[in-house]
């Protein structure tokens, strides 16, 4: 989540139902939580003390890269610093960065003989730092567009979904346009997600029923406080994110759940690097390789999201069709 005073929340929540647990990892005690469907004490470690998983270099995916990322030896990454769990996030400690993206990028540095970097920053300077060269690649939960291949490569490692969160007991479901028309949506802005809720309201009006309410919140904790006091009536982000909340704090459930890609095409989520500087095919490749060493699902079992798996990392496929004008 995108404070410490979010994440504590959910863990006070997870108290006071008996779900949060404490796991032995070596010596050291860790905090957990038991994702939905999960028994025997397989739990999501949030301790600074991650026991990531990783795997060796390998010679020849090192090769693929550039000469010059290969000498300095480590590999810059972006992470939104606003992301929530289980995508990046902070651990108990207010500190160390963990999450699904952080274990996955992780992975893609060791088959690469590289050292991770880690920059946490908004996501707008996400893309802001690919442009300049500040950042090798991007790991967080970026969606593959058409609009965004203009200017950058991906190499892909999870499947896309979105989902729209509601009040538990709400009685509403979202199927499609109709179903949010009239109603007041909050979205991040500058989306995937966001574009196909704006599309949506477009649609809702051509046909003559009431456009979408967009609202737009500056922290998660601020959509789910306004989301649980009825001023907004769902919230649409990544499936991920919603499921984890709806565990954690039980205050919540999921209305709906779409492809991030639009209608009739499943998006694809992936590592974003600047068009054409060399290093998507080592990063496709290198995730092929922990795809098929088993690594990689090791890390999407450890975050509950064995659904989200790819079979093989593809390089620039079809992605959210562009904003009809």
């Amino acid at each position: 989540m995108k404070t410490r005073r979010t994440v504590l929340t959910a863990l006070a929540s997870l108290t006071a139902l008996g779900v949060l647990t404490a796991c032995g990892s070596g010596d050291a005690a860790v905090d957990a939580l038991e994702p939905a469907g999960k028994q025997g004490g397989n739990g999501i470690n949030l301790s600074p003390e991650q026991n990531r998983v990783h795997t060796p270099k390998v010679d020849a995916l090192a090769a693929k890269l550039p000469e010059a990322v290969r000498k300095r030896g480590t590999l810059v990454l972006g992470v939104s610093a606003t992301s929530n769990p289980p995508l990046a996030f902070h651990a108990t400690d207010d500190r160390t960065l963990i999450g699904v993206e952080v274990d996955l990028a992780t992975l893609v540095a060791d088959a690469l003989g590289l050292k991770p970097e880690f920059n946490p920053v908004s996501w707008e300077n996400l893309f802001v730092g690919l442009d300049s060269g500040k950042y090798d690649a991007v790991f967080s939960n970026v969606t593959v567009t058409e609009e965004r291949k203009d200017k950058y490569d991906f190499a892909t490692y999870r499947l896309d979904d979105l989902a729209f969160e509601a009040k538990k007991g709400s009685g509403w479901k979202v199927k499609g346009p109709e179903d949010v028309a009239g109603k007041k949506i909050a979205v991040g802005s500058g989306t995937n997600q966001e574009k196909i809720l704006v599309d949506w309201s477009a649609q809702n009006e051509k046909a003559g029923r009431k456009p979408v309410d967009i609202t737009y919140f500056q922290n998660t904790s601020d959509y789910y406080l306004a989301l649980q006091s009825g001023r907004i009536d769902g919230y649409l982000g990544p499936n991920p994110v919603a499921a984890y909340h709806v565990l954690s704090a039980g205050q919540t459930e999921i209305v709906g759940k779409f492809s991030g890609a639009g209608a009739g095409l499943q998006g694809k989520i992936a590592a974003a690097t600047k068009k054409d500087s060399g290093l998507v095919a080592a990063y496709a490749a290198a995730l092929d390789h922990v795809i098929g060493n088993g690594t990689y699902a090791q890390v999407l079992k450890r975050w509950g999201l064995e659904g989200e798996a790819v079979t093989a990392s593809e390089i620039n496929p079809p992605g959210l069709p562009r904003t009809k004008n």
